[in-house]
């Protein structure tokens, strides 16, 4: 049962929202939970409920009230109780609200910094409102304030901790949202902006105090205090400490190879030369346009190679797919998470809310030189977020149109047309050779008109020239002559001719079998694919299929961006997807998705499991056809190999027709372990939503449990833990109703888990000992084993150590019987902690360093990292210092590796140690 007093008044239970009554009532139940545990006299309730105002009746009036709420309370683990003293609410302060806000607050001040940040950050989370909405009275009034102004300080001490630790990024992305609802509190104001200046964002800064000052003058005609002009005159003279660059970041080059045979382009280069030398003070955009197939992607990535030395910091690539054939272009979220990922930015310091993640974005590059290259986009909404703002950085965004948005707020039009005739035929020097052109020079112009001077279309034409040595180029153009016609032009084509028609022509020099799987790639989800996923959209054996592959890359249709991977233009995938329509009957297109889709759910079930050999069995899945070869990966490294390669394919294919139901959950259940453990829980939100669907669609309820289960799961790392709370409780109750023991022992085992996130420690106990219980019943003895581990952990937490080993040990045992060393290091940590505050640091160092032998034979490289930070402690508290020292050495080399946060607060355990160590 959980009171909620931030916001309007509630009473949960069970993962539901009770009906609390009126305001009047609600008032009441408000007045006894503010004092949870402490008698509440009588009259004192009549004041806080009528203030100074109580009707004749009051007492009769709030003793029917209390009746009501009592038999709201009945069954569970809150009860009103009337004493000598006046009526108590009995409940663990934990479970209402604001005494869990002010537990935090307090824990926090004689915490260490990190533990101070997460404690007062926890805290600040719970804020949902103003604190009891909706009820009227002077009482309320106050307490309202009074909470208020606690917030206020909270999420001060918050942010100085975040800006003591360095991290200005969280509170830029936290900290406006509040000062804007709170125009006038100039610690928060302050707070605000030492963290731009940080950032090197020092402009920003005296803007905001400016503002400040303007809005103090005419609300109070008062001048900001003495600290804030201290800040601001420290600003303007320098005198602050110099922003220091976050050195953990990564560099990122993520530009696409140069292009081969570049040809042209000299007045277009010049323009954006003269962009990326220019002085200005602001952020520098060029927004360049042309038709499709013009070379605007060839242009910039040549241009963006020669002057990559201009941008240190990096450079960041993304193709928008704005105009991508199967309708699916890269949302501004996709990209943000890309950058953030390119920048190695630890997952647990990228914000749950996109504009959080677009004010870290900003933040990263603010005193970064970046060029940012935004390829194919559809509109400037696409782009507009993924702008970085910073003086320091170059944008250029490509689009088939003008994007007047951009250029209105500054940025430079850079039009890319076609190829005038001199260029045009440079490009063809440039890829046959000059002899080979001089030698047929009306033919080569004939290639040239009849590919409307389109470089795409000219490279189709000049591979296809460039395999056939002895060919006469008067007899490419004849047959390229010949070819025209029968299809539509491509938007904003010159309709004087068909560059549709140099893609025909090259279709049809192809194999049956070749021009059979180019159409068949329109149906592929790309944006890329592999020999095998190939060989299954055709249902050919994989050698064949490489040799068609490597067909249509000599013909230009397809490039193989890297060894054995290959992609295609937009523009061909949408010719190849019409070409389809027109020639393969609907039977043909559904069996090839089919045989797609079942390629890639067998394909990640091999690689899922070698991501955990104990896996429970998966689900029945559809057979795998005679005609799809999934792939075999050997070991847990090829399998996330395979996974990180597939990663943006497998995302894209869930989203398919509903005849597809079957596969779509199949191909979720696959890939949601590898999601989860590599952190990308936003894809991990998308596809197990797109699960759930399916799942309602096919009427199977426990697979709409286990879709609902894991989007708990997700929801608890973003600490969203109402939404947690409610997708685990829907999937207790599906699993009750189907009668699923081990999905009711997986949903009480991830409870437990979202509890202690919460800090809810005896609540979690309750959940991880009803686990126990299901997984015993049910036989799953890996589960029983990991949930006696689960409630000894939970024991030691609320401090009784010594019956946290019995349970420890008794998972222990049954962990060795199973082989499970993962669970077993586990459980050997949790043993070592429980010695380790019984005060044997001698016994807990020996468990220690058993988790950490299984953590390293396993692979899991962030639960080395836990036992070498637990037993650097160790080792402190038995005075051997150097043993310490080596210790949380290792364990930050491999936080650092992960990008995990921990890496700093075990930096600052060192530093305590020896106060000389960097």
């Amino acid at each position: 049962m959980e009171f909620r007093l931030f916001g309007e008044v509630q009473l949960r239970a069970e993962g539901r929202s009770l009906d609390v009554g009126t305001p009047r009532q609600q008032a009441v139940l408000a007045a006894l939970a503010v004092d949870a545990g402490r008698p509440v006299p009588i009259e004192t309730l009549i004041d806080r409920v009528w203030d100074d105002d109580p009707p004749a009746e009051a007492r009769n009036v709030l003793y029917s009230h209390l009746s009501r709420i009592r038999r709201l309370l009945k069954g569970g683990t809150a009860r009103i109780e009337r004493r000598s003293a006046g009526y108590v609410l009995d409940v663990d302060p934990d479970q209402v609200d604001l005494h869990r806000f002010a537990r935090l607050v307090e824990q926090s001040k004689t915490a260490a910094i990190t533990d101070r940040a997460a404690a007062l950050a926890e805290a600040l989370r719970m804020w949902r409102d103003t604190p009891l909405a909706g009820i009227p009275g002077e009482w309320v009034a106050k307490t309202r304030d009074s909470w208020q102004r606690r917030r206020l300080d909270a999420a001060a001490r918050w942010a100085d901790a975040e800006l003591e630790l360095g991290r200005s990024d969280a509170v830029l992305a936290t900290l406006p949202d509040l000062v804007a609802e709170n125009p006038l509190a100039e610690p928060l104001e302050a707070l605000l902006m030492r963290a731009l200046h940080a950032a090197g964002r020092d402009a920003e800064a005296l803007d905001r105090y400016a503002d400040l000052r303007r809005r103090l003058a005419d609300e109070l005609g008062t001048d900001p205090g003495p600290e804030l002009r201290a800040l601001h005159t420290a600003l303007l003279r320098g005198e602050l400490p110099a922003p220091v660059p976050d050195r953990t970041l990564a560099t990122p080059a993520q530009l696409p190879p140069d292009v081969y045979g570049f040809a042209g382009r000299d007045a277009e280069l010049r323009q954006l030369d003269a962009l990326a030398g220019s002085g200005s003070g602001t952020m520098r955009i060029a927004a360049v346009s042309g038709t499709a197939g013009v070379g605007k992607t060839s242009l910039v990535v040549h241009w963006a190679h020669r002057l990559r030395d201009q941008f240190p910091n990096g450079q960041l690539y993304v193709n928008l797919r704005g105009f991508d054939p199967t309708g699916s272009p890269v949302t501004p979220a996709e990209a943000m998470r890309t950058f953030l990922d390119a920048f190695e930015v630890p997952l647990q310091r990228i914000p749950t809310g996109f504009e959080a993640q677009v004010g870290l974005y900003r933040s990263l590059l603010a005193d970064r030189r970046v060029l940012v290259v935004l390829d194919n986009a559809r509109d400037v909404e696409q782009v507009r977020s993924l702008l970085p703002g910073a003086p320091g950085c170059l944008v250029v965004v490509t689009s088939r149109t003008l994007l007047s948005g951009l250029v209105a707020v500054g940025a430079r039009p850079v039009t890319v047309d076609l190829l005038d005739a001199g260029e045009a035929r440079e490009l063809l020097v440039g890829r046959l050779g000059a002899d080979r052109v001089a030698a047929e020079p009306w033919a080569a112009g004939e290639i040239v008109d009849l590919c409307a001077r389109l470089p795409l279309a000219l490279a189709v034409v000049a591979a296809r020239a460039a395999t056939y040595p002895t060919f006469a180029l008067a007899e490419l153009a004849r047959e390229l002559r010949e070819t025209r016609g029968g299809l539509d032009e491509f938007s904003g084509a010159d309709p004087a001719t068909d560059p549709r028609a140099v893609f025909s022509w090259s279709y049809q020099q192809l194999t049956e079998a070749a021009a059979r799987l180019f159409r068949l790639l329109g149906l592929h989800s790309g944006p890329d694919l592999g020999t095998r996923a190939a060989a299954s959209l055709t249902g050919l054996p994989a050698a064949t299929a490489r040799r068609l592959l490597t067909e249509l890359a000599q013909a230009h249709l397809v490039a193989e961006h890297s060894p054995g991977r290959y992609a295609c233009h937009d523009l061909l995938r949408a010719y190849a997807s019409e070409l389809d329509l027109a020639l393969d009957t609907d039977a043909d297109r559904r069996a090839a998705t089919r045989r797609m889709l079942r390629h890639y759910v067998h394909s990640a079930d091999n690689a899922d499991r070698l991501l955990d050999p104990r896996r429970d069995a998966p689900p029945t899945l559809t057979a795998v056809p005679s005609d799809v070869d999934p792939e075999r990966v050997p070991d847990l490294v090829g399998a996330l190999a395979w996974f990180n390669a597939e990663h943006r394919v497998l995302v894209t294919a869930v989203h398919q027709d509903i005849e597809f139901d079957a596969e779509v959950w199949e191909l979720a259940w696959t890939m949601r372990r590898f999601l989860a453990h590599q952190g990308h829980w936003h894809d991990e939100v998308d596809v197990l939503t797109v699960a759930l669907a399916a799942a309602e669609r096919l009427g199977d309820p426990v697979r709409q449990a286990y879709a609902h289960c894991y989007l708990g799961c997700t929801y608890v790392w973003f600490e969203q833990h109402d939404d947690a709370d409610r997708e685990l409780r829907r999937a207790l109750e599906l699993y009750r109703d189907s009668g699923d023991t081990p999905g009711q022992a997986h949903v009480r085992y991830y409870l437990a888990w979202m509890l202690e996130r919460q800090g809810r420690n005896v609540e979690a106990l309750a959940h991880a000992e009803q686990a126990l219980e299901l997984y015993g019943f049910a036989g799953h003895s890996a589960g029983e084993a990991k949930s006696l581990n689960a409630v000894g952990w939970f024991h030691s937490m609320l401090g009784d150590h010594r019956a946290a080993i019995g349970y420890c040990e008794k998972a222990l045992d049954l962990q060795t019987r199973l082989g499970d060393e993962v669970a077993a290091g586990s459980t050997w940590h949790s043993i070592g902690y429980a010695h380790d505050r019984l005060g044997d640091h001698t016994r807990a160092i020996a468990c220690y360093r058993a988790a950490l032998n299984l953590y390293h034979q396993s692979g899991y490289r962030f639960g080395e990292a836990l036992a070498l930070r637990s037993l650097g402690e160790s080792y402190r508290d038995t005075d051997d210092a150097e043993a310490a020292r080596v210790a949380w050495q290792q364990a930050i080399e491999i936080y650092d590796q992960l990008g995990h946060p921990d890496a700093d607060d075990t930096r600052a355990k060192l530093r305590n140690l020896n106060p000389t160590t960097q």
